[in-house]
């Protein structure tokens, strides 16, 4: 991991942000490769989610009406427990302290658990023990040793903390200009749900899809891009006929698994995790994770979750407004299900970063051979599409090359680079993901043909000049 946050600031990828002031813990920037990156990713998910002739596309505002988040529970339920240790001031999540505990601390809360559950449930289990003792947090703060100062015996009771970023609207600061940093962006989708319907004049099932930007206060943020205060969600909400909408689930389920698949990550590094019956969501019926194996572990990247019709029956109750849905053929009226996809822009982006990293063997020019950094990024994603080099700065060479950038620069992302060996300018070039490198030599002038060096394999092969930009497209699409 500490490889790969070296490698994201090194290449401009990813900045902590504000830096030079220190940095502001939880938010990052993204740089001049990490932007394009991204760009790539949410154009990817947009034309996979929005080109067909079912779902719609939508932008919401981040600002939204207070009883917005009260309707959908977030006021009452959106809340993680947590603890602070007396003697460092270090803050805990209750639901993630039990991992991070001593193993002596830990063995010996489990041994308390488990002699009080083998009296009240038929079957003891991690899951089990990690749900009493978050329950119970407040049983144990005598037993916790802290895990950042060693002490036993410091941490306060639990207590909630609302994860919603609070502001306030107009020029003066009270109970009534309250508002929120959305935490999420399905309730823009939501609210939207019958102004959709009525222009697009969608029958179902239908679905709205958005990307965006969602804020929470998370109590500790960890591993880099994975837990952060400021991120970006790729929410799809599927309106369907109840009845069906445990078909549907499933279908999505494999639809958005398989999306990952084919913009590069190995089936084996990505997991289904159902969530468990006593630990789904106010909102769910069913809910399963799409887990990506991160250098930590296994770690969320999308979620995909029966909503029932939880949503549109709460803003129907808040708002007064009907959300129902009438279907014509059957003639009858009912509030649709929704079957949700969320997916992290931020969390992908940090997933095909690190499924794109690799070390490998490459030659050099005196046939020996080093280590090479290399970011094995599918070229739909990649930042950097294609970059072109001269072989030397003479000879007419530059002026072919930069005639060849300028041209592919009305298709995509191209970077020239007239400095250094052209073996140091592959080098740079793997570790920026770019997947093709275009040679100008001196062949170029007797029969306009160049090299094009492929990033994976290291092969090259001539092509003439003018066949260079189809030959990167067919490779991106392909």
């Amino acid at each position: 991991m500490d490889k790969i946050v070296s490698l994201a600031k090194r290449r401009g990828f990813v900045f902590q942000s504000s830096e030079i002031y220190g940095g502001l813990n939880g938010c990052w920037d993204f740089g001049p490769l990490g932007v394009e990156l991204l760009n790539n990713i949410k154009q990817a998910w947009w034309q996979a989610m929005t080109y067909r002739d079912d779902v719609e596309g939508l932008d919401a505002s981040i600002l939204m009406h207070p009883k917005v988040w009260e309707a959908s529970g977030h006021v009452e339920n959106f809340t993680d427990p947590m603890v602070d240790c007396k003697q460092c001031k270090a803050r805990y999540r209750v639901d993630l302290l039990f991992e991070s505990l001593p193993k002596k601390s830990k063995k010996h809360i489990e041994d308390k658990i488990k002699a009080t559950l083998n009296s009240e449930v038929a079957e003891v289990n991690e899951i089990t023990i990690n749900n009493y003792f978050s329950d119970n947090i407040d049983h144990f703060t005598a037993d916790i040793t802290c895990p950042t100062c060693g002490n036993t015996g410091t941490f306060t009771n639990a207590r909630k903390f609302n994860l919603m970023f609070k502001t306030y609207i107009g020029a003066i600061e009270s109970e009534d200009s309250i508002a929120y940093l959305r935490p999420e962006t399905a309730q823009g989708i939501f609210v939207n749900y019958g102004n959709v319907k009525e222009s697009t004049r969608q029958k179902l099932p239908f679905g709205i899809a958005q990307i965006g930007k969602a804020f929470r206060n998370e109590i500790n943020t960890k591993n880099f891009l994975f837990r952060v205060r400021e991120f970006e969600q790729m929410e799809m909400q599927y309106f369907v006929k109840p009845g069906s909408d445990d078909e549907l689930y499933n279908e999505w389920k494999e639809r958005r698994i398989q999306w990952w698949v084919d913009l590069g990550i190995k089936r084996e590094n990505l997991n289904f995790a159902p969530h468990p019956a006593d630990k789904l969501a106010h909102y769910a019926k069913a809910a399963v994770d799409i887990e990506f194996k991160f250098p930590f572990g296994f770690g969320e990247i999308e979620g995909i979750h029966n909503r029932s019709d939880f949503d549109l029956s709460q803003h129907t109750k808040f708002s007064g407004k009907k959300l129902d849905y009438y279907d014509e053929q059957n003639k009858e009226r009912f509030i649709p299900y929704v079957i949700e996809t969320s997916a992290g822009a931020t969390r992908g982006f940090m997933a095909f970063l690190c499924n794109a990293f690799d070390e490998d063997e490459a030659p050099t020019s005196e046939g020996k051979s080093e280590v090479r950094t290399v970011l094995h990024f599918h070229p739909k994603l990649a930042p950097i599409k294609c970059a072109v080099f001269p072989l030397v700065n003479k000879d007419g060479l530059q002026e072919i090359s930069q005639n060849i950038t300028a041209d592919l620069q009305n298709t995509f992302k191209v970077f020239y680079d007239d400095s250094g060996a052209v073996g140091r300018r592959y080098r740079r070039q793997d570790e920026c993901g770019t997947p093709f490198c275009v040679t100008v030599d001196y062949d170029t002038l007797k029969d306009n043909t160049v090299t094009i060096r492929e990033r994976d394999s290291m092969q090259q092969e001539r092509i003439h000049k003018d066949k260079i930009k189809m030959y990167v497209m067919e490779k991106m699409m392909g």
